[in-house]
């Protein structure tokens, strides 16, 4: 599934963010550890694991969009990141899950690991505005 890179916004790409693999109908991103997403050392950096969440969610809601047909832009209304613990020097992982999928509002649950999915280094609860695309 790599090589999908192009994907994904410029950010994602700048932290050599990939789509690596599909979880439950979403992509799973993939990020190696690398100096740029280090904090201290050994260690990845909040916002690196931030980051990896957000764009985890942004692929999932799109794709949850996708499938019912619409190409509508979203806007981030809130996050809300929970560190469980220190994300090491390997690669890092990250799901998202559309957890509601209305009309105007999407609610995203995002989890990153590394080694097992099931012990998540963080978790990430999003909100998005869904905003139709205005005919041209």
């Amino acid at each position: 599934m790599s090589g999908s890179v192009s994907a994904l916004p410029p950010y994602a790409r700048a932290l050599d963010m990939d789509i690596v693999d599909e979880f439950n109908g979403a992509p799973v991103i993939g990020m190696p550890f690398a100096d740029r997403v280090q904090g201290r050392p050994g260690f990845l950096h909040g916002g690196a694991i931030s980051g990896l969440l957000e764009i985890a969610a942004i692929a999932a809601i799109h794709r949850a969009l996708r499938a019912k047909g619409s190409d509508s832009a979203i806007k981030q209304v809130n996050v809300t990141v929970d560190f469980m613990r220190g994300g090491v020097s390997q690669m890092t992982y990250a799901v998202g899950e559309v957890t509601r999928l209305g009309r105007t509002m999407a609610n995203v649950e995002a989890r990153a690991w590394q080694e097992d999915r099931d012990k998540p280094i963080a978790m990430g609860y999003m909100h998005y505005l869904i905003k139709p695309k205005r005919p041209v």
